[in-house]
């Protein structure tokens, strides 16, 4: 029977079901232990207390006034003990209804797919007893909602960037249909399994009471020759009868005693026999009394209680009445050492109370942190992932600061979620509009890599690199599309855009090799003409024109090498000073040199612009001419020979002469076909 003290039974508690009950809650909810002791701290309990309450049923019949007067338990407390051991009864009358099981083998269940979770489920619920799967079903619930939780989230993202809205969105799937059906078979199981056990614990209550009508009895009837018998009979059938409802556990088990004690005293005919079982029983609550003293001094008080629950129920149910003489003293060692663990636990849990009293505090200083934060300056996705990040490190920090009182503890779930749920809305908000935004930036990019895969063959080199360097250029301004289709676009317009440059660069590459050429005989060319002005040789406007034509004619060389015409030109302007040649020749040939070689380039935007300057230096040329003309006006009555007059006058001409440059110089641009 000792041995029954070194450890707890493995047991599993059941919820009282009525025969109203249509079904179990769907999941069977253990109290919180810890904040149950909390709450008793404050709780005052009546120190008086009745030893015996009449148990009241179908078969009672009222007591003789000879039972009322003696219907008392013999082992009393004194006032100081009464709360620690109506304390441990309470926790007894608790276990009363407790069966024992053997547990299953607990998986990781998170690790699991979705279809070995219903496997597993499934294997479960047939294979084993509905009272011994209740932890592991509630894992494989927690894992499943998980796992099916995040498949919804994801289905439901891509409903929405496929355009769908969210009223419309419904899934089905037949893993789910399939752990539906699992469960409600695992509920129907407990539910029977329940009511099962509701009707045992009532018959096991009414086979007690029935025994203990046999007791009485037995004492009233007594018969010296076979009492002890039958009276050991009782005894036996007594323990293996099996659980009764709590509410009714320790009146019964008073009752009983009661009687038990009422036997004993009356067992004057066979003192021997009944100083045999006092002699045993006396050790054996000796040895429970040794034990509870040690537990006293037990550092783990959570241990200590425990174990100290299965002594008292020892004490109760398995160790019978010692002789009157030790009777008060073996129970005061008892009671007092159930009253130091007692008063041990209370501290204990009046400690962590005032800790939960602390959290409080604690909880609603990280929920007004949590509602301090101004979201209303948020423009853009940095802004918003600074805020999540806040949030985060908040609401790490309020899960990690513990438990609170149980009545305050939905007051502050709500406060923390409320604070919570207005951040939520508009952080929602925000990305509805950015996934909005990111899907147009999709159709965008979608029909520029459209535009960039018709041109990537183009062979009108001039016109589509600039309508390729635009598309670029505009696609950098697009933004972010959804991250899923990011890599593939960029993929494709990159492909599009390479392979269109690398036709160019080899068209170019094919082009600088004939520009390098040109440069040559461009090189060679000048110092052909070099030498001919040093050799002093006349150089007419001719020949001049020959130089400049045949410089055309060689093509044009490479950017990198454009200060070879500078040099020409230079050259040029030196033979014209040093030979006679009309200036305003020369400056067309020039100028028509210049021109030709932007056609050659088809550079169509310089040509555009020596247009517009041509037309504006005409302009000023005019308005040049007209001022000075005005001003004659003030002088007209100088003599022909005064400076100031012919000062006028040559600018004037000047301001002529260049006039009809410029004039055939917009002449020649007009002609060009381009």
């Amino acid at each position: 029977m000792l041995d029954e003290i070194k450890k707890l039974p493995n047991v599993e508690e059941e919820s009282n079901l009525t025969p109203q009950n249509s079904e179990v809650p769907e999941e069977k909810k253990s109290p919180n232990l810890i904040q149950e002791e909390i709450s008793s701290v404050d709780e005052v309990t009546d120190e008086g207390g009745n030893d015996e309450i009449p148990i009241e049923d179908s078969k009672s019949t009222s007591k003789s006034s000879e039972d009322k007067e003696t219907d008392t338990v013999t082992e009393k407390s004194t006032p100081v003990t009464n709360k620690a051991i109506d304390e441990i009864e309470s926790k007894i009358a608790e276990s009363s209804e407790k069966i024992e099981h053997e547990a299953v083998e607990m998986l990781d269940y998170g690790i699991l797919s979705l279809e070995d979770l219903v496997a597993e489920l499934s294997k479960l619920v047939k294979e084993n007893p509905v009272q011994s799967i209740h932890n592991n079903v509630n894992n494989i619930k927690n894992a499943f909602n998980v796992k099916f939780g995040e498949l919804l989230k994801n289905e439901k993202t891509k409903f929405l960037e496929e355009g769908g809205n969210i009223i419309d969105f419904q899934y089905t799937n037949p893993c789910k249909s399939n752990y539906n059906s699992i469960l409600y078979d695992y509920k129907v199981k407990k539910n029977e399994f329940y009511a099962k056990q509701d009707s045992q614990l009532n018959d096991n209550f009414e086979n007690k009471l029935a025994l203990i009508e046999e007791l009485k009895h037995l004492i009233d009837h007594a018969d010296g020759a076979t009492m002890y018998k039958v009276f050991k009979g009782i005894q036996e059938r007594w323990r293996v009868i099996g659980p009764i409802p709590r509410a009714k556990y320790n009146d019964t088990w008073r009752t009983y005693h009661h009687h038990v004690e009422r036997f004993y005293d009356l067992l004057h005919l066979s003192n021997d026999l009944r100083d045999l079982d006092f002699k045993h029983n006396y050790e054996e609550k000796l040895a429970l009394v040794l034990k509870a003293e040690e537990l006293a001094e037990l550092e783990d008080i959570n241990l200590a209680f425990n174990e100290l629950q299965i002594l008292h129920k020892l004490w109760k149910e398995e160790v019978g009445p010692v002789d009157r003489e030790h009777r008060e003293e073996v129970w005061n060692r008892f009671s007092a050492a159930t009253k130091k663990v007692h008063d041990k636990r209370h501290d204990f849990f009046k400690d962590l109370k005032s800790k939960f009293d602390e959290n409080v505090d604690k909880k609603l200083a990280v929920i007004a942190g949590i509602e301090s934060i101004d979201i209303s300056k948020n423009k853009n996705r940095t802004d918003w992932q600074k805020s999540i990040k806040k949030i985060e490190e908040l609401r790490d920090q309020f899960f990690s600061i513990g438990q609170v009182p149980r009545v305050k503890n939905n007051l502050i779930w709500d406060k923390f979620k409320e604070a919570t749920k207005n951040f939520n809305i508009e952080k929602n908000k925000f990305f509805k509009e950015v996934k909005k935004e990111h899907l147009e930036n999709l159709n965008k990019k979608k029909l520029l890599i459209e535009r960039a895969i018709e041109l990537k063959d183009s062979e009108d080199w001039d016109v589509t690199t600039e309508v390729m360097k635009k598309i670029q250029a505009d696609w950098k301004k697009i933004g972010h599309v959804p991250r899923k289709y990011s890599d593939k676009l960029w993929k494709e317009f990159k492909d599009a855009c390479n392979h269109y440059f690398d036709r160019l660069h080899s068209e170019q590459d094919a082009g600088n090799k004939e520009e390098l050429e040109v440069f040559n005989k461009k090189k060679e060319l000048l110092t052909e003409i070099k030498s001919t002005v040093d050799s002093e040789t006349e150089i007419t406007l001719e020949t001049l024109k020959v130089y400049v034509s045949n410089w055309r004619d060689l093509g044009r060389v490479p950017y990198e090498m454009k200060h070879i015409e500078v040099k020409f030109n230079k050259l040029i302007d030196k033979i014209v000073a040093a030979n006679s040649i009309d200036a305003k020749e020369v400056e067309m040939i020039k100028f028509e040199n210049l021109i030709n070689s932007y056609l050659e380039q088809k550079n169509y935007k310089k040509l555009n612009g020596e247009q517009l300057f041509v037309r504006k230096k005409i302009d000023e040329t005019v308005r040049e001419i007209q001022q000075l003309e005005n001003n004659i006006g003030f002088i007209s009555n100088a003599s022909a020979d005064n400076p100031l007059l012919k000062n006028v006058l040559g600018n004037i001409n000047s301001f002529k002469e260049k006039l009809e440059i410029w004039k055939v110089k917009l002449e020649y641009l007009k002609k060009l076909d381009y």
